[in-house]
This record gives C-alpha cells, sequence and structure tokens, in this order.
C-alpha cells in the first residue's frame, strides 16, 4: 500500500502532498484539474511507467527541466527523479542501478479507465500494452525478454531499410529475437492461460448472466520462431520490414462464441473490459500474495448501476483503491464506500473533504 505521495513538476502539479490511508481515496473535481495525474504518479512510482504515455518526458511540468516523485510504499520509501540526463530510482536513500532491480520489492498495480473500451474495440497493439504491462509485474524474466527483443528488433528493421543489406548483421540480430521473443511468447501463453477462469469469472459476476467470455492467444505465426524467420526470409527483404514475431501478437476476445467487437453490444464490451482488468488483480495477487493497489479512473459515471455495484463487490476488500470522479451521485448506491476518506481536488489544491 501507498502510505504517502509527494510530487514535484509532475503533469499540472507544482507541488503534491499526499497521506494516503490504508482503505485508499475518492479524488473529487471537476475536469483538468489533475486527479488521473495522482493516480499516474503512484503508477510512476510503484512501476515506471504510465498507462497514458510511453514517453516519460511528456509527463515533466511545462517550462521545467524534470519532475521528481517519492512515496512511502509499506515500510521502503521509493524515490523516482526523471530529467535530462534519465530517470534515477532510489530505495530508501540507496540508488539502483536498473529498472528491474528497483521493481523487483515494489508494488504492483492494476490501472483501470475509460479508455480500457479500447482493449476490445481496437487493433491488437491495445491488447499487448494489456499483455505487457502485467507480464512486467507479473514474470520477472518478462521485462529483460521484452526489452532485448525491441532493441533487436530495432536495429533488424534498420538493417532491412538498407539498400544493401547486411545478412550476417541481419542475422545477428535474428537470434536475439529468436531466444528473447520465444521466452516472451511462451510467458504470455502461460499469461493468458491462468488469466481464462479469472476473466471468465469475472464477466459472470459483473454481467450477473451466463455469458461465456474465452480468452486465447493469438501468436503472430508459430511457436518456433527461428522457423517463422526462416520461412519469411524472402518476404521481410522483399518488404523491408519484420512480419513474424511477438510484436505482431494478439489477444482474441469472445463473448457467448461471437468476436466480441464486431458483435458484442457495447454493455457486454464494457463488462469484458472490467473483466480483464479484474483478472489482472487476481492473477497478480495470486502471484504475489498481496493484492495490488488498484487505480480508478472515473470509470463510474459511464456505467450503470448494477454493473457499477457488481464491479465494487468484485474488487478485493483489503486492496487499496484510488478512485477519481466528478460526482460522487454513484456513492449512493454503494454505502460500503462510503466509507473511504474523500479529497477535493481543484485549481491545483488537493485536501480533505
Amino acid at each position: 500500500m501507498v502510505k504517502t505521495l509527494r510530487a514535484v513538476d509532475f503533469r499540472c502539479w507544482t507541488e503534491l502532498a499526499l497521506d494516503m490511508p490504508d482503505s485508499g481515496g475518492i479524488f473529487v473535481g471537476p475536469n483538468a484539474q489533475g486527479k488521473t495525474s495522482i493516480l499516474e504518479a503512484v503508477c510512476v512510482l510503484l512501476r515506471l511507467q504510465s498507462p497514458r504515455t510511453h514517453k516519460m518526458a511528456s509527463m515533466v511540468r511545462r517550462s521545467t527541466s524534470g519532475f521528481g516523485i517519492a512515496g512511502d510504499v509499506q515500510d521502503l520509501r521509493r524515490k523516482v527523479r526523471c530529467g535530462a540526463g534519465g530517470m534515477v530510482c532510489e530505495v530508501d536513500e540507496e540508488t539502483r542501478a536498473t529498472s528491474s532491480e528497483y521493481l523487483v520489492d515494489s508494488g504492483l498495480v492494476v490501472w483501470m479507465g475509460n479508455e480500457d473500451l479500447e482493449l476490445i474495440r481496437d487493433g491488437g497493439e491495445r491488447r499487448r500494452r494489456y499483455l505487457d504491462f502485467i507480464g512486467f509485474q507479473w514474470d520477472p524474466g518478462y521485462r529483460r525478454n521484452w526489452s532485448r527483443y525491441r532493441r533487436a528488433l530495432k536495429m533488424k528493421n534498420a538493417l532491412l531499410k538498407e539498400r544493401h543489406q547486411d545478412e550476417k548483421q541481419i542475422a545477428a540480430y535474428e537470434e536475439i529475437m529468436v531466444e528473447s521473443g520465444e521466452g516472451l511468447a511462451m510467458a504470455r501463453a502461460a499469461m493468458i492461460d491462468a488469466l481464462q477462469p479469472l476473466a471468465a469469472a469475472a464477466q459472470a459476476a459483473v454481467s450477473g448472466t451466463a455469458e461465456h467470455l474465452l480468452i486465447a492467444y493469438r501468436p503472430a505465426g508459430s511457436m518456433d520462431m527461428r522457423t517463422e524467420l526462416r520461412q519469411s526470409h524472402e518476404r521481410e527483404r522483399r518488404t523491408r520490414q519484420s512480419v513474424t514475431g511477438p510484436h505482431r501478437d494478439d489477444l482474441v476476445l469472445t463473448v457467448n462464441g461471437l468476436d466480441a467487437c464486431e458483435f458484442a453490444s457495447e454493455g457486454q464490451q464494457r463488462t469484458l473490459a472490467l473483466s480483464l482488468k479484474l483478472a489482472q488483480g487476481a492473477l497478480l495477487e495470486a502471484r504475489s500474495g498481496v493484492p495490488p493497489v488498484y487505480l480508478l479512473d472515473d470509470i463510474f459515471g459511464e456505467l450503470d448501476g448494477k454493473r457499477r455495484n457488481a464491479l465494487m463487490n468484485a474488487l478485493p476488500v483489503d486492496a487499496q483503491k484510488l478512485i477519481t470522479t466528478t460526482t460522487l451521485d454513484w456513492l449512493k448506491e454503494d454505502p460500503a464506500y462510503q466509507q473511504i476518506p474523500r479529497f477535493r481536488v481543484n485549481e491545483g489544491k488537493v485536501g480533505l473533504f
């Protein structure tokens, strides 16, 4: 659990200081006041990444050179600084040399927002990001394989675009892609197998019906990447880009046997998006033995009362929940959550109601 949060020059916040209750908090205020940025700061502090952007520099407050985030997480004091010189991470005043070293004893996170509908409606990149966000927290080797694969892929694509392609260099990068890519594919397949029953149970709970949800792994090729690269050799030289590998993987999502993107109603799609995130939380809790921090960004206004109540009942009772909202009208229907402390966020200030 996050006990305190401090941020300087992060997004719209010149300075932010909060003491976080164990149960969490509800942050209330108009749009564009920095509520979402509070949740984002928690995510960066715990996971060194944001669900809103891939670029750390985009989170630096305008006209400043960098941001800092600090907080007490369980019994450890964590700090993240980002500036022109890159990122510096500290735990209890000791610098951690790599992201992996910083993350090894950090907290886990589930982010839920209206943009989760993109998991169902958008292309495969959005679903790969969902898998990666889980994978970085679920498997210590996942980040290493992902980083090595992405670097090798970038270099290979650059070589493929050259007028005179250096096959020896391309082959060297393909060796890295085979090793790290197969590691990624195996981790994703295992992760999806574990997610399937959790997501199906969440779908039934949130929908209140006997809807059958199926999640299936759709790799870009076979699990034998070396063979795939050999078979796609001529095509890649012709198109001058990599056409097979985990960077093209996808998830198949069906409800009652029908493609969720094409045939599910909007209500079913929203339920499915919620179920995927609830399954993520259950998977991470099963892996670590403690519930992750749930960051719920202004999702209740888009849910009907039935789904909203079902979601709130499905969240772990002992998990810390940080919630943003523009109105508290929905809270009247959820008496169990009326005890969570409420914070007013407005004009660069945040304080208890």
